[in-house]
């Protein structure tokens, strides 16, 4: 029921271009859909490792239209 209310709903919105993208590329393209090792310490670093994956091929892609 809050995303009937204007203000949650310019919330919701800007969440939806803002961040759900990021997750949807690293599900679809880099295939990364869970994790493989168990426990806080080495979810955080499997983790970090998809998210350096993603910003290296980000970076790239967008040295390459530069």
């Amino acid at each position: 029921m809050r995303l009937k209310i204007p203000q949650y709903e310019a919330i919701y919105k800007k969440r939806k271009q803002t961040v759900e993208p990021v997750f949807g590329i690293i599900k679809s393209v880099l295939r990364f859909r869970q994790f493989s090792l168990r426990g806080i310490f080495e979810t955080d670093n499997e983790w970090s490792l998809v998210c350096l994956a993603y910003n290296i091929k980000r970076m790239f892609k967008m040295s390459m239209t530069s």
